[in-house]
């Protein structure tokens, strides 16, 4: 994307619909007189009059326990330097989209006009009965300092400057895990750390909490090594001022065992990447150009273990792997600071969940391979679903034991399903994918070119950087209508399937589809024939490996994509039907509903298929699936029709699949409430458990469904999701959203990139 793109992207993203990125949404009833009576006069008077007796009691009344203030004054913006508290506010907002959509926390960003720290701070303590946290964020050093530390003391509850301690806590995991694996004992390495700014200072501090000795850490700034000597460091300084006769970084590197930096691009060079001690460990986190080169000290050194705040690298020292979870954990003790014990343990909590076999959503978003703790993995990924669940627990438990946790957490269980059911108030799903398609772009044909949807969903899945779209169609008719919608085809493949030029492709297209289906019938004149329609062609393309991945289904029939689907892709070994699903992501969890789009009255062998394919695909993205089958009876009550189909599906799944957790036939209330079902029926198999994917017994019932929770703003939608066809063919509904269209691409990928994965493996056994 060139700047200018990038600039209009970012503008129009800002800036349409609601301007911003985030706002306030009532949490409780307001629709009729008695609801409004309560929620302000007279009834509101209640919760005051308690909270005065108790102040303790806002977090029980008011929104405070879960309120974070991302506060600024706009001296210190990202790269952008002093540009002023209005200026700063989009930053401030896209830091509170990271706090609600990592970790369901509710934020005020405020932009306060102040550089001077006394008056800084006056402002935020007078602000601060609002909230139940407050992040610092880009506020320029030595200020920010004495703001974060004075505040820290005269406030009680959890402050935290990030860009001090966020950089910090991460490298810090990234440190003892680069450690494990070299052997070594942080007590004994030489580390150098260049720049002396906050995030220096900050990780300085950290690693030395961690064991590492202060005579063993070598610091330097724009002016070279801070040593004894010299008579101008301040009082942040001056701690880290070495008594060896040192001046220059060169000097510094030789024998060291860790290099962190923190300062500028290309000030390391290979020479003195050569000089460090075995297994070295270089943490070069300047952006965009680290201190040396990726590429660069890879090629020096095989010994390295290298990380950078890069996302095209190994080893990101990112921060969002930090900040919300730490608020998540001391908000829900309620917390009176973030204290160090509290920084360790996430340090600690980060470290280990390194070491823990990776879900294969996440192997997926770094293209399949399959991440174990190593030199190119010593960092949790960021897409990494299980951050939550295992840093806010270690925070909170941290709080609890320094003793600074006023409601201290009695059941962990209940608490873990607290954070997991947060997990679902979002489009956190939907964002993953799109990460995992970025890091492994595939070659996806659309097919229906001529339907302006179409070629404006190919058009952003590329500037998304999901794919590489193939368009099948009439050159000049899709240039025309990309012309008049102001699209651009710039770097996509576009086929005519009918030019001349395409012959020898259509006639090998055909002579494979004749040998698939020649006991079936099939001519080689009839395939040559219907290798002039898009959705044949398209499909061979993906057969034959000329394509990853086909979208499809906006213009045409999907029963007659469905057909073709069959014929030349086939369907997986061991079933005998194929299935779609809808993931739909609620304000109380995600619920995978199946089947949305094919089998119109599956018998008891289509209900049995569509189960398992659904547990397959459930278990991909990272959910247990706990299986509801749906009908209007429960349990046998009515045993003619599509009950008595659902009722011996379940008895047969419950024979040929065990391991399967699934029951039925029940109505959708007893599916979705647990106590209602655990009551009435405490024999089912998923008694104590919160069912997440429902298979209904019919077409209409579960098109509708989905259909009715989304056009009533009740969820987010994604599919329908193709299940068991034996390549990605996804077929969609008539006159999708470009939106939505651009959602499957990404599903798509990531299909192709699990087909890529399968078949590698294969050739792998062969060999």
């Amino acid at each position: 994307m060139t700047k200018d793109k990038l600039r209009d992207a970012a503008l129009a993203y800002h800036s349409q619909g609601r301007p911003g990125k985030i706002e306030v949404v009532p949490t409780k009833p307001y629709s009729s007189q008695r609801d409004l009576s309560l929620a302000y006069s007279p009834g509101v008077a209640e919760p005051c009059l308690a909270i005065k007796e108790d102040s303790g009691k806002a977090y029980d009344y008011t929104l405070k326990g879960n309120l974070v203030a991302v506060i600024s004054n706009g001296t210190a913006v990202l790269g952008l330097g002093d540009i002023g508290p209005v200026a700063s506010k989009p930053v401030m907002e896209g830091k509170g989209l990271l706090f609600k959509i990592f970790a369901g926390i509710d934020i005020f960003d405020i932009e306060i006009d102040e550089k001077d720290p006394d008056r800084f701070i006056e402002v935020v303590k007078a602000i601060a009965p609002t909230f139940g946290g407050i992040n610092l964020e880009d506020i320029k050093a030595p200020e920010c300092f004495e703001i974060e530390e004075r505040l820290k003391e005269e406030l009680e509850i959890p402050i935290m400057h990030d860009d001090q301690h966020g950089t910090a806590i991460i490298s810090a995991c990234g440190l003892l895990n680069a450690l494990e694996l070299n052997g070594k004992k942080i007590e004994d390495i030489r580390i150098v750390v260049n720049g002396a700014g906050a995030a220096a200072n900050s990780c300085t501090k950290l690693y030395i909490a961690l064991g590492a000795k202060p005579e063993n850490i070598v610091m330097l700034d724009s002016k070279g090594v801070i040593n004894t000597r010299r008579s101008d460091l301040n009082d942040r300084k001056k701690p880290f001022a070495t008594s060896r006769p040192i001046n220059t970084l060169e000097e510094a590197m030789k024998g060291a065992d860790m290099f962190l930096g923190l300062s500028v691009g290309n000030v390391l060079t290979p020479e003195m990447l050569l000089t460090m001690n075995s297994d070295p460990i270089v943490f070069a986190l300047a952006n965009p150009d680290p201190e040396i080169a990726y590429e660069t000290a890879m090629a020096t050194r095989d010994d390295l273990i290298f990380a950078t705040g890069r996302s095209d690298y190994p080893n990101q020292i990112n921060n969002v792997l930090g900040f919300p979870y730490i608020f998540r954990g001391a908000l829900d003790v309620q917390a009176t600071c973030i204290n160090e014990e509290m920084k360790i343990a996430t340090v600690y909590a980060l470290a280990e969940l390194t070491k823990k076999a990776v879900p294969d959503v996440v192997n997926a978003a770094y293209s399949l391979e399959k991440l174990r703790f190593g030199r190119d993995y010593i960092i949790p990924k960021p897409l990494d679903p299980r951050l939550l669940t295992s840093v806010a627990p270690a925070v909170a438990k941290a709080a609890m034991k320094s003793g600074v946790a006023r409601k201290p957490i009695q059941d962990w269980e209940e608490y873990d399903h607290k954070l997991r059911d947060l997990m679902g108030l979002d489009n956190k799903l939907i964002r993953r994918l799109y990460e995992m398609a970025r890091q492994n772009p595939k070659r996806v044909v659309f097919s229906e070119t001529n339907h302006l949807n179409m070629l404006k969903a190919a058009e952003t899945a590329q500037a998304e950087g999901i794919c590489n779209p193939i368009l099948l169609g009439n050159e000049e008719k899709i240039a025309k209508v990309a012309r008049e919608n102001q699209i651009s085809l710039e770097g996509m493949e576009i086929v005519n399937l009918r030019h001349d030029r395409e012959e020898e492709r259509r006639i090998r297209y055909a002579k494979i589809l004749t040998e698939k289906r020649k006991r079936q019938g099939m001519t080689l004149d009839e395939a040559a024939e219907k290798m002039f329609e898009r959705n044949y062609f398209g499909m061979m393309m993906v057969e034959t490996g000329d394509a990853d991945a086909m979208i499809t289904g906006v213009f045409s029939k999907y029963t007659d994509a469905t057909t073709i689907a069959k014929e030349v892709i086939g369907i997986r070994d061991g079933i005998d039907h194929i299935g779609a699903m809808h993931i739909l992501n609620t304000k109380t969890g995600i619920l995978f509903l199946a089947d949305t789009l094919f089998n119109r009255h599956p018998d008891t062998d289509a209900l049995v298929d569509i189960a398992r394919l659904a547990n397959f695909t459930v278990k991909f993205f990272n959910h247990e699936p706990v299986m509801a089958m749906i009908s209007y009876s429960n349990f046998g009550a009515d045993s003619v029709g599509s009950p008595a189909s659902v009722h011996n599906a379940v008895k047969r799944l419950h024979e040929m699949c065990p391991d399967i957790t699934v029951d039925g036939e029940m109505q959708v209330n007893y599916a979705l409430n647990k106590e209602l079902r655990d009551k009435k029926y405490p024999f089912t198999r998923l008694r104590g458990k919160e069912v997440n994917t429902l298979i209904f017994p019919n077409l209409s019932s579960a098109n509708s469904a989905y259909k009715i929770l989304k056009e009533k703003g009740l969820c987010e939608s994604l599919g329908p999701i193709q299940m068991g066809l034996n390549k990605p063919i996804h077929i969609l509904d008539v006159d999708t959203s470009v939106r939505d269209i651009v959602n499957m691409v990404a599903v798509a990928v990531i299909d192709a990139i699990v087909e890529e994965n399968i078949q590698v493996k294969k050739l792998t056994r062969v060999l």
